[in-house]
C-alpha cells in the first residue's frame, strides 16, 4: 500500500498536467484565430469587393468586428467572473464560428459587415476570456511563460495573416478565409469541452444576478462613441451634423451608464476598476499604448512606400519586424521586473520606447529602409518589456472573482486607446499635408497619386512631415504612459498569493 500511493500521485500529477497542456493548445488556437481575423481580410478586399461590390463602406469590414470586439471586453469579463471562464469562452468560440460561416455565405456587403459584427461579437470573448484563463492556469513566476506564448502567437498570425489572406484570395476563393475559421475553432472548442475543468466555488445560496441593464448601456454607449471616432474625419467632417449626433448621443449614454452602474447591486463596470491605483494607472498606461501603436501600424505602410519606394512586400516586412523582438523581450521581462518590480520595468521599457519614438523624424529623408526597420525592431524590444509585466502584474493584484473583470478593463483601455489613436493621428497627418501642399489634402488621396506615378518631390516630403509628426505624437503618448505610471502606479505591486 505504502508502494503504490506515490505512483497513484504520480499519474495524477501527470493527468493534471496533461489537461493543461491541452487547455493551453486551445488558447493558443482561439488567439490565433482572433489575431488572424484582424489581418486576414485586409489583402482579399478587392477580391470581395469585386464580388459584393460596396465599395464606398468596405471599411466596415474591420471597423464593424474592432467596434464589437471592444465594446464586448467588459461584459464578458463580468460574466466569466460571474458564471465561470468555461460557458462565456465556449459560447464566444461558438459565436465566433456561426460569424465565420455567416460571412462566408454573405451574399452582399451589406451582410457580410453584419455577419462580421456577429464574428465581433464572439471575438469579445476570445480576447478577454482567453488572457483571464492564462493568468487562472499558471502561479505568478509561471505566467510568463504562457503570455509570452500567446504573444508569439499574435506575433506569428498578424504577419501570417495577411499572406494567407492573399494567397487564398488569389488561389481559391475570399469565402475560404472565413471558413478556414471552422476546423480550428471547432478543434479549440473540443479541447475546451473535454479538458477545461474549472474548480467548484462556494456559493452563498443567492443566485447570481447579471447586470443587463448596465451591459445593454454600455454596448450601445460605447459602440455610438466609438462609430463617432471611426468614422469622424472619414465618413464626414468632425463638425458636421453626423459627428455632433452621435457624440451627444455617446456623451448621454455615458451618463446614463455612470446612473446604472451606481444603482445596480453587481454592476459590469464596478467601481474598484478605477479607485485601485494599480488597476487605473495600469488601464491609462495601456490605453496609451493602444494610441502610439496606430503611428507603426497604420502610418509606417504609407512611408515605406511612398517615401522610401518601396514595394508592399517590403514594406510590410519594414513593420513585421517588430513582431520578431516583441515576444522575446516579453519572454524575457521576467527576469528584469523580479529584480526591481513591475511598474519600474515597465517605466523602463516605455522610457525606451518614446526615445525611438522620437528618433523617428531625425532620420534621413528618404534614407534606407534597414534604418525604419532597425527602430521597429528596438521599438518591439522595448514595449515587450512594457506591456507584459504590466499585464501579469495587474492580473496578480486580484482574485479568481475579479480577475476576467480586470483583464477585460484593461484591454478595453488599449482598444480604445488604439480607435482614439486612428482618429487623433489621422487628424494630425491630414493637417500637416494641407499645410505642406497648400490646400485640403488627405493622406488617402495624396497616396493615390503617388501610386499613379503623378506626384512630385514635394508631395513625398509633405508625406514624410506628416509621418513624423504622427510619431512625435506617438513618443509622447508614450511620455504620458511613463508619467502615469510614475505618479499613479504603487512602486510595488500589492501581489496576492497564489
Amino acid at each position: 500500500m505504502g508502494g503504490t500511493r506515490p505512483a497513484a500521485l504520480d499519474t495524477t500529477k501527470q493527468s493534471a498536467t496533461s489537461r493543461r497542456g491541452a487547455v493551453v493548445a486551445a488558447l493558443m488556437l482561439a488567439m490565433a484565430l482572433a489575431a488572424l481575423d484582424s489581418t486576414i481580410v485586409s489583402t482579399a478586399v478587392p477580391q470581395i469587393v469585386g464580388d459584393l461590390g460596396g465599395f464606398s463602406v468596405f471599411s466596415w469590414l474591420f471597423s464593424g468586428y474592432l467596434l464589437a470586439v471592444t465594446v464586448t471586453l467588459p461584459v464578458y469579463g463580468k460574466l466569466s467572473d460571474t458564471f465561470g471562464r468555461k460557458p462565456v469562452l465556449i459560447a464566444g468560440a461558438a459565436l465566433f464560428l456561426l460569424g465565420s460561416l455567416l460571412c462566408a455565405l454573405a451574399w452582399n456587403m451589406a451582410a457580410l459587415i453584419a455577419f462580421r459584427i456577429v464574428q465581433g461579437l464572439g471575438g469579445g470573448a476570445l480576447q478577454g476570456t482567453v488572457q483571464t484563463l492564462a493568468a487562472d492556469l499558471y502561479p505568478l513566476k509561471d505566467r510568463p511563460k504562457i503570455q509570452s506564448k500567446l504573444s508569439t502567437v499574435w506575433a506569428v498570425s498578424a504577419v501570417a495573416g495577411p499572406g494567407l489572406g492573399g494567397v487564398l484570395a488569389a488561389y481559391a476563393d475570399w469565402r475560404w478565409i472565413f471558413l478556414v475559421n471552422l476546423p480550428i475553432g471547432a478543434v479549440a472548442l473540443w479541447l475546451i469541452v473535454r479538458h477545461l475543468h474549472e474548480p467548484e466555488r462556494t456559493t452563498t445560496g443567492t443566485r447570481a444576478r447579471v447586470d443587463w441593464a448596465g451591459a445593454l448601456a454600455v454596448f450601445a454607449c460605447g459602440g455610438i462613441l466609438l462609430t463617432a471616432l471611426v468614422q469622424g474625419g472619414v465618413a464626414w467632417p468632425w463638425l458636421s451634423p453626423p459627428s455632433l449626433a452621435l457624440l451627444t448621443a455617446g456623451l448621454a449614454l455615458a451618463v446614463t451608464v455612470f446612473v446604472v452602474e451606481r444603482r445596480a447591486p453587481d454592476p459590469i463596470i464596478p467601481g474598484w476598476v478605477w479607485r485601485r491605483r494599480t488597476i487605473a494607472a495600469v488601464n491609462l498606461a495601456l490605453g496609451a499604448l493602444g494610441l502610439l501603436m496606430v503611428a507603426p501600424t497604420v502610418f509606417l505602410p504609407t512611408y515605406a512606400q511612398s517615401v522610401l519606394g518601396l514595394a508592399p512586400v517590403a514594406a510590410g516586412f519594414v513593420l513585421s519586424v517588430w513582431t520578431l523582438s516583441w515576444p522575446v523581450s516579453a519572454a524575457l521581462s521576467q527576469h528584469v521586473y523580479r529584480r526591481i518590480g513591475f511598474r519600474d520595468t515597465a517605466m523602463l521599457g516605455i522610457g525606451a520606447a518614446a526615445l525611438i519614438l522620437f528618433a523617428f523624424p531625425f532620420l534621413p529623408c528618404p534614407g534606407e529602409a534597414w534604418q525604419p526597420a532597425l527602430l521597429m525592431l528596438l521599438l518591439g524590444a522595448a514595449l515587450g518589456l512594457f506591456q507584459l509585466p504590466l499585464i501579469v502584474g495587474v492580473q496578480s493584484t486580484v482574485g479568481w472573482s475579479e480577475r476576467g473583470t480586470t483583464t477585460a478593463s484593461v484591454l478595453f483601455c488599449r482598444q480604445t486607446g488604439q480607435t482614439i489613436g486612428a482618429s487623433v493621428f489621422g487628424a494630425v497627418a491630414n493637417g500637416v499635408l494641407a499645410a505642406r501642399l497648400g490646400g485640403a489634402s488627405d493622406l488617402d488621396s495624396v497616396t493615390r497619386a503617388l501610386d499613379a506615378g503623378t506626384a512630385p518631390e514635394a508631395t513625398r516630403r509633405a508625406i514624410a512631415d506628416a509621418v513624423h509628426a504622427v510619431y512625435l505624437g506617438a513618443a509622447c503618448a508614450a511620455a504620458l504612459a511613463f508619467l502615469v505610471l510614475l505618479v499613479l502606479a504603487p512602486r510595488k505591486f500589492p501581489v496576492l498569493k497564489d
